[in-house]
């Protein structure tokens, strides 16, 4: 009798089973560490903070209080990476460039504090970005660790289904979600255009590091591009 063949969505079930108490405890201590470190920078920056400035992009983005969820869908997304990890290096590739992306990004914080122009905006009719406001001052602007995060999380997760063979479909939805967390920072009024753009620098470098770390000596994954894909897709 012979077996039925792996599917993708086994794989990436087979993935999430795997090392699953190790992925969420460091998943959650991360997070948690992270937004401590964050809010300490907030409250401790070494020089003058300046005001980024707005550029014809930000005035084609429209403010949206409507892409607030997507904004906070941020830690829901940045999870899937290390919770679909193949392996313990795999997890610890993830670990070590998120690491390397929050010190470079929390120390430009401190050194060059930066924050968003002040908008004319009545925060009061917007309670859930009213919030946001009062706990994020918006004094860590530059690079915007929102959009880095999301841009990183984007391409490990490109990695990770591509090579399960996920559908096109599946490809298509991260690329999506990954655009839709970035505009929001804009749209919410959080960062601006160049916030951005200094963050998807950030997770460009943080992409070699993983990427250079996953493929270690000793270590290879090959992916058949000329194989079929899922009928899903």
């Amino acid at each position: 009798m012979m077996l039925e063949p792996k599917t993708w969505t086994r794989e990436l079930k087979t993935r999430a089973r795997n090392l699953w108490v190790l992925k969420m405890l460091a998943t959650m201590g991360g997070i948690a560490i992270f937004f401590y470190a964050y809010f300490w920078v907030m409250r401790h920056p070494l020089s003058a903070v300046t005001v980024m400035p707005a550029i014809w992009i930000d005035g084609l983005v429209a403010f949206s209080p409507q892409s607030f969820p997507l904004y906070a869908s941020l830690w829901v997304y940045v999870a899937l990476g290390p919770a679909l990890a193949k392996d313990g290096l795999e997890l610890a590739s993830w670990g070590a460039a998120s690491f390397a992306m929050a010190v470079i990004g929390l120390g430009l914080f401190m050194v060059l504090p930066t924050t968003v122009p002040h908008p004319a905006i009545d925060w009061s009719q917007y309670p859930s970005l009213a919030f946001l406001k009062t706990v994020d001052v918006s004094r860590n602007a530059c690079p915007s660790l929102h959009a880095a995060f999301a841009v990183f999380s984007a391409v490990v997760l490109q990695r990770q289904l591509t090579a399960v063979r996920a559908p096109r479909t599946l490809l298509a939805c991260n690329a999506l979600w990954c655009l839709g967390i970035v505009y929001s920072t804009v749209a919410t009024r959080q960062h601006v255009v160049l916030d951005v753009i200094a963050g998807a620098v950030l997770a460009g470098a943080a992409s070699i590091v993983y990427v250079g770390a996953s493929r270690m000596p000793g270590r290879s994954e090959p992916v058949d591009f000329a194989a079929p894909r899922s009928s899903y897709s």
